[in-house]
């Protein structure tokens, strides 16, 4: 199973963010101060969740972090403890007996929960290169809707029992493949819309217990997930060519749109997916730049 991310369990100088922490030194407390929140999804210091983490260890949450199983649990307890968490779990996200193991540990360590970053997705190999007829088997939908879309209901479940009066929130990563065709991200595609109807739904069952959910739908980054999708650099490469800012996304871009919609600033904005790709997805037609 892999989840977004990829790369070494280093934590390179460039993925510190210094220059909002040192703008935040000067106000105090962060803005996710005496919050708690638990990851799901690290592998990497590259994943997009890492990005996340990073910024609410910023904003003063405290962390906790799973491990989809013993070969990750040393590459996500090293970055976890960078930041000062001591609270790791297995967790893979197909399994109830371990969702609900997980979340039991939490009560007992913490006694209720404020923030989940759901930040899972996987399908075969196969399936996300190629044609899109072709090369979705039923056993691959299946995988793709249970790991990418149904884990966060199954997580939902788990964590709002533990949000009661705490005005929870949840967030997960879609892309934009959930609602335009891209080439080779066939099921995937399919698993993300899935999962934003998710969004929908949940935020309409959690809402009236002050549970608050959205999604962020973030453009192409480098992750271990990406790297199995055919042709990811040439998505790379023409999002930075066409979209409003003429760059692709970082981690700290998601990061810092993450930790806001899970803090009580964004305590009115809920079924929402919010749009973090340099603007690609208002994009209707774009001609190469002419030089001069």
């Amino acid at each position: 199973m892999v989840y977004t991310g990829a790369g070494a369990p280093s934590v390179p100088r460039r993925f510190q963010f210094d220059h909002v922490s040192t703008y935040r030194k000067g106000l105090g407390m962060g803005f996710l101060s005496g919050k708690r929140a638990l990851i799901v999804g690290v592998a990497s210091d590259r994943s997009i969740a890492w990005g996340i983490a990073q910024t609410m260890h910023r904003e003063g949450a405290e962390l906790a972090f799973s491990y989809v199983n013993e070969k990750m649990k040393e590459r996500v307890e090293t970055l976890a403890h960078s930041i000062g968490s001591r609270l790791t779990m297995p967790l893979d996200v197909t399994s109830d007996t371990e969702i609900d193991a997980a979340f039991d540990l939490i009560k007992r360590e913490w006694g209720g929960l404020d923030i989940l970053v759901h930040a899972v997705a996987f399908a075969p190999r196969e399936a996300v290169s190629g044609s899109f007829l072709e090369n979705t088997s039923r056993e691959a939908f299946r995988i793709a809707h249970d790991v990418s879309s149904y884990s966060l209901t199954a997580l939902a479940r788990g964590a709002a029992a533990l949000m009661s009066d705490r005005q929870g929130a949840l967030l997960t990563l879609s892309y934009l493949g959930a609602v335009r065709s891209i080439p080779s991200y066939n099921v995937m595609g399919l698993a993300k819309a899935s999962l934003e109807a998710n969004v929908r739904f949940l935020a309409a069952d959690l809402g009236p217990r002050g549970i608050r959910v959205n999604g962020i739908s973030a453009g192409p980054i480098k992750t271990l997930a990406a790297a199995g999708i055919a042709g990811f650099r040439k998505m790379l490469n023409h999002v930075a060519e066409v979209a409003p800012l003429r760059r692709n996304v970082t981690q700290e871009d998601v990061g810092n749109a993450a930790a806001f919609l899970c803090s009580d600033l964004a305590a009115g904005i809920t079924a929402e997916i919010l749009y973090v790709d340099a603007g690609y997805s208002t994009v209707g037609m774009s001609f190469p730049q002419e030089n001069g």
